[in-house]
């Protein structure tokens, strides 16, 4: 059975960081492009990052440049270090594995709560 299971996730002041990983079992993960999703109370789930299993990286605008993504495949583990946080990226954070639309997996989610 696929799982993904975040960690990482906290209370942590503005301008402080984080890292959040999503470790993943019983899948293929280096044929997966994973991604990083929020969602905040009241809002939809948005996209923050992925990166492709080639290693390419896509980012949402509002967190380019405070934000990265990576992967270790060996780990089977995608990773997002997020710096600078600020109150608007409080939300619960989710992790995906994404088979080209074929096929998805998602975490239960980590909460990052930031604090002005």
């Amino acid at each position: 059975q696929v799982q993904l299971v975040e960690s990482g996730g906290g209370l942590v002041q503005s301008g402080g960081s984080l890292r959040l990983s999503c470790k993943a079992t019983s899948m293929t993960f280096h044929i997966y492009d994973m991604g990083w999703y929020r969602q905040a109370p009241g809002k939809q789930r948005e996209l923050v990052a992925t990166v492709s299993t080639g290693g390419t990286q896509t980012y949402a605008e509002s967190v380019q440049a405070r934000f990265k993504v990576s992967r270790e495949n060996a780990k089977n583990t995608v990773y997002l270090e997020m710096n600078n946080l600020k109150p608007e990226d409080t939300a619960v954070y989710y992790c995906n594995a994404d088979l080209h639309g074929a096929l998805a997996f998602w975490g239960r989610g980590a909460q990052v709560t930031v604090s002005s």
